[in-house]
């Protein structure tokens, strides 16, 4: 009983840890991606918001055209967490790339949840580009494919 109540604590003891050869920048953009999707789990639009960079532009998995500007995106995002419950998105196989103040990971994704009590599942791959400005790094854009 005293190692199950455990394992919480030694698996997000263990997610902190880089894997080796990431430099700290690297985690850093990671772990930005990871803290917008847990606002999303949490359906808190508004940290969510935090993480978004003014001129925030997107090809979601179903849009014909590019979507802009932070205000849609976040209008867009608060939508969905009053709809959507249950959700969470795991990423595989992240590249990270920084080249000064700009970096890019590129992953896989799978995610589950229910929309409107309608049970989902998705998967995909996906590139989110980010700018670091006041020592902050802010996702600047987003391109997502489903993959069936």
């Amino acid at each position: 009983m005293r190692i199950r109540r455990m394992i919480p604590f030694l698996v997000l003891a263990l997610a902190a840890v880089p894997v080796t050869g990431q430099s700290a920048a690297e985690v850093e953009v990671i772990a930005t991606l990871e803290a917008m999707w847990a606002a999303i789990e949490a359906g808190d639009a508004d940290a969510y918001a935090e993480y978004v960079h003014p001129d925030f532009s997107q090809f979601g998995e179903n849009d014909t055209y590019l979507a802009e500007g932070k205000e849609l995106e976040v209008a867009s995002i608060a939508d969905y967490v009053r709809r959507a419950t249950g959700v969470h998105t795991d990423m595989h196989q992240p590249v990270v790339t920084i080249r000064g103040d700009v970096a890019w990971v590129a992953y896989y994704w799978t995610d589950s949840g229910y929309v409107n009590g309608e049970r989902f599942t998705s998967r995909g791959k996906s590139t989110r580009i980010f700018v670091r400005e006041n020592g902050r790094w802010l996702c600047i854009h987003g391109h997502y494919t489903a993959v069936p």
